[in-house]
């Protein structure tokens, strides 16, 4: 679709684990198989590696600064990047090399895009207009319908601009029947817990909108009081926060009952692993990716019900949704989960994994960036 190798560059503040650092690798695998050159312009973290084996060229620079000084630093820095590179599209994933990026690619007359990632608060007018460059892009991609109306209520924005193209899942990778029975029974000996008992996962960096608190609350209201709860994520040394959902952990009397796992590399592992996998953020996710990664490997997923969850989950169908914020409709959600019949279960599991083939996959998402691409390049 597009006539010539053509050399794409996107921006992240720091290849971190995180979402948009994940969409950035995927999109630059795409972009290498094609037969084309993709650079990823970053500080360099945990996900270097895996952007490497994507066949990403990475270029490290300090674009994670908002210092209005360092960016325009680093747009001075970013021209003479393109122009040694040959760079034919600029793709931000982020604010601060977003305005830097911005720049760089209207004084070189390249096309510039960016993928809106959260809802991004807006206190003042000041934050608004810091936001604001993330609409400005000649194709903004909005990565929910959430997203989509969040952005047009905010700016005027041309819609022929906007695209919705939602977070994929590989579906390969995350496959029940590909994750051996070892690398589970591994992360259940190292999280302490007994054959038989049951296991509710809740996947997200340790801070407090991603609703750790709730999920304690809710813990400690079931009736299966045996159900084992874990968090994964890591607290990105805000240590003072573990230590918060640990003593609320005691107080409430679950504290046995709770594991604190960190970052874990075998996400597929840790899912099949998990008889249920919850996602109760307390503010609205503009997607939520781990609960398409949970439906992928079979499992029911409970989310809090707002945001890119009424994209990602049919209710009662492929998952459930709870009020936000309602920690004791939580516990109830759990409990009635774990009093269903296991083949049931297993039914809404093959259920939720069908849809996600059909609406989320992996290669969908790559694809229909790549003909964004093309429609500026083609």
């Amino acid at each position: 679709m597009i006539d010539r190798p053509r050399t794409i560059l996107q921006l992240l503040p720091k290849l971190d684990a995180g979402g948009a650092e994940r969409v950035a690798i995927e999109i630059a695998q795409a972009v290498h198989l094609c037969g084309h050159r993709s650079i990823i312009v970053a500080e360099d973290g945990p996900l270097s590696n895996l952007a490497l084996r994507a066949g990403a060229e990475l270029i490290h620079l300090p674009v994670a600064s908002k210092n209005p000084l360092k960016i325009w630093r680093n747009g001075r820095k970013l021209r003479a990047v393109m122009r040694e590179n040959h760079v034919d599209l600029v793709h931000a994933h982020s604010r601060a090399p977003a305005w830097a990026a911005f720049r760089a690619a209207r004084a070189l007359d390249i096309p510039f895009v960016t993928t809106y990632h959260g809802s991004y608060g807006e206190k003042s007018k000041l934050k608004k207009r810091y936001n604001q460059v993330m609409a400005s892009g000649a194709r903004v991609v909005a990565v929910s319908e959430f997203i989509s109306d969040l952005i047009k209520s905010r700016y005027k924005i041309d819609p022929a601009k906007l695209r919705v193209i939602h977070n994929g899942v590989d579906l390969q990778k995350f496959d029940p029947a590909a994750v051996r029975g070892d690398r589970a029974v591994r992360l259940a000996k190292e999280w302490r817990i007994e054959n038989g008992q049951p296991a509710i996962l809740l996947p997200g960096r340790l801070t407090g909108w991603k609703g750790q608190r709730l999920f304690i609350r809710a813990l400690a209201k079931m009736q299966h009081q045996e159900a084992v709860g874990i968090l994964i994520g890591s607290d990105q040394g805000r240590h003072k926060y573990t230590q918060e959902l640990l003593d609320l952990a005691n107080r409430l009397g679950v504290g046995g009952r709770l594991r604190l796992a960190g970052h874990v590399e075998d996400m597929p592992a840790a899912l099949k692993l998990a008889d249920i996998v919850v996602n109760c953020s307390t503010e609205p996710e503009a997607f939520g990716r781990t609960i398409i990664e949970a439906q992928a490997m079979g499992k029911i997923v409970v989310a809090a019900g707002h945001g890119g969850a009424h994209e990602t989950i049919e209710p009662d169908v492929t998952g459930f949704l709870f009020p936000p914020g309602d920690d004791t409709a939580l516990a109830a959600l759990f409990d009635a989960i774990l009093e269903g019949d296991a083949e049931l279960r297993l039914a809404f599991g093959q259920r939720a994994r069908e849809a996600m083939g059909q609406r989320f996959s992996l290669e969908a998402m790559q694809t229909r960036y790549l003909h964004l691409y093309a429609e500026l390049l083609g």
